[in-house]
């Protein structure tokens, strides 16, 4: 299953960014000016310049995006696509109490599966954008717990204990009066 890019939103304006580059090569191609081209794609002439010189050394593949920026990921997508096995498989087919995942939990599979250890804060990142997984809250009921009984408690037991303003008369010995 692949994975999402690590940065979405980044993804998508390094493509935005990269089809201006390539619109300015055509436009160069058809023998337009670098300031024309500037104007037409609301560029400053510098870019503009910068972008012909680019095109006119290495064509239009010089003009490409050279992809994200900064550290490669530690996990393949090879590896994350088996953590994600690993973690549809639940909580219990690793060992764990209950079918919880928690962060540790998630970092303590992906070390043993790949041997690359990851802070908690770091493995949400993982899980959310490359991952695209979400937060999952679990119910807060017990897993025994038995709907009908509750609800034949509530209709029959409930009302015996429970006390109401009309259920307090006042006596007729007060504390308070001389006797």
């Amino acid at each position: 299953m692949p994975t999402a890019p690590r940065r979405p939103q980044a993804h998508h304006k390094r493509q935005q960014l990269q089809a201006r580059r390539l619109r300015a090569a055509e436009l160069f191609a058809a023998g337009i000016h670098p300031a024309e081209v500037a104007r037409q794609l609301g560029v400053s002439r510098q870019a503009a310049s910068t972008w012909h010189a680019a095109w006119t050394a290495g064509g239009t593949s010089a003009l490409a995006s050279r992809g994200p920026t900064g550290p490669t990921p530690r996990l393949s997508d090879a590896e994350l696509a088996r953590v994600e096995q690993a973690l549809l498989q639940g909580a219990v087919a690793h060992g764990f109490a209950g079918e919880l995942w928690t962060l540790d939990r998630v970092a303590e599979v992906i070390w043993r599966l790949t041997g690359v250890r990851h802070h908690p804060a770091h493995v949400w990142a993982l899980l959310h954008h490359r991952m695209g997984w979400s937060v999952q809250r679990p119910r807060r009921h017990a897993a025994e717990r038995d709907q009908a009984a509750i609800d034949h408690w509530v209709k029959t037991g409930w009302p015996r204990i429970k006390k109401t303003p009309g259920d307090a008369r006042p006596s007729s010995v007060s504390s308070t009066s001389p006797g």
